[in-house]
């Protein structure tokens, strides 16, 4: 069953906790997730003109320090509704609340340093960070053929979390897809949902290409678990799980030919102990992750003692 109950975790390091703002631990399938993507869940301007300026001067003080710098676009998080199917099964099914935000936004709000004075305070998520870009990313957790999970550990050179344990993953784009702006009549809208729920599934497949160099033909369908949150920053992550039919081994000797070795320097192929251990030094959205991987495998081993 999902679960809309938000649930969250405190750490010694304030960047490792998260919130828990859905979970499905049975894994749900891209027929059981739809997006409805609508201009009604952008970002709303905070209403103090002062703290809306700041977003300008904190993207170019980034952008002086780093040319670089692209100001892509991004789907953004705005909240989701579980909607029961009609069946004996007592099926489900979870429908994703996405705008559009972009990168300059997420820099001069999530990343801001005066990030909290953009919170509404309010125990419905969509309304506390009303003001925020919340762009939402993406992970997965990949399990090798010999029952590994697959974890990287990010480059010292990246400026979030130099260092740090995270699952494979990124952002799904809407330039993947043509989409550069809103659409007004409905039947684009409609057509525009159902390839912006494609792309998330799409998406969560091509980053573990790019960042772990296994091919897409080795990886099942991915299965939707959930969405974390990092109470720092408030950034939301989807997360998916996906199996690979390559070892551990031989992951490994393909990580060392991938794309994009950019954000990370190495590769781990772990137990779950072994995970759990690591999870104390990942960022909150990602140890998030792992807590809706554990309520995947708590689930799973409960519905097969039912069925013993």
């Amino acid at each position: 069953m999902a679960s809309p109950a938000p649930t969250s975790a405190a750490a010694a390091d304030p960047g490792m906790a998260y919130k828990l703002l859905l979970s499905c631990p049975a894994g749900l399938p891209r027929s059981s997730v739809s997006v409805k993507f609508d201009q009604s869940f952008d970002r709303i301007p905070h209403p103090d003109a002062t703290l809306e300026e700041s977003i300008s001067e904190i993207w170019n003080q980034r952008h002086q320090r780093n040319p670089s710098l692209y100001n892509g676009t991004k789907f953004r998080y705005g909240g989701n509704a579980l909607h029961h199917k009609d069946g004996p099964n007592q099926e489900y099914c979870v429908s994703l609340h996405l705008g559009l935000t972009d990168y300059r936004t997420f820099v001069g709000t999530n990343l801001n340093p005066l990030w909290e004075k953009f919170l509404v305070p309010s125990e419905d998520d969509s309304v506390y960070c009303q003001h925020m870009s919340n762009p939402l990313g993406n992970g997965a957790i990949v399990e090798t053929s010999d029952e590994k999970i697959i974890v990287l550990q990010r480059s010292y050179n990246v400026g979030e979390f130099p260092g740090y344990y995270v699952f494979p993953g990124g952002h799904s784009e809407p330039q993947e897809i043509g989409i550069m702006g809103h659409q007004t009549d409905e039947e684009d809208l409609a057509r525009l949902s159902e390839r912006v729920s494609q792309e998330m599934f799409e998406g969560i497949i091509r980053e573990v290409v790019e960042e772990t160099g296994v091919p897409a033909s080795s990886l099942t369908d991915p299965v939707f678990i959930g969405v974390s949150r990092r109470e720092m920053n408030v950034r939301p992550t989807a997360f998916f799980f996906t199996k690979c039919n390559i070892d551990s081994s031989g992951v490994s000797e393909l990580y060392s030919r991938a794309q994009d070795g950019y954000e990370s320097t190495k590769l781990y192929a772990v137990s779950v102990d072994e995970l759990r251990g690591m999870s104390q030094r990942m960022p909150g959205c990602h140890n998030g992750g792992f807590a809706l991987y554990e309520l995947m495998r708590n689930a799973a081993e409960s519905f097969e003692h039912i069925d013993a």
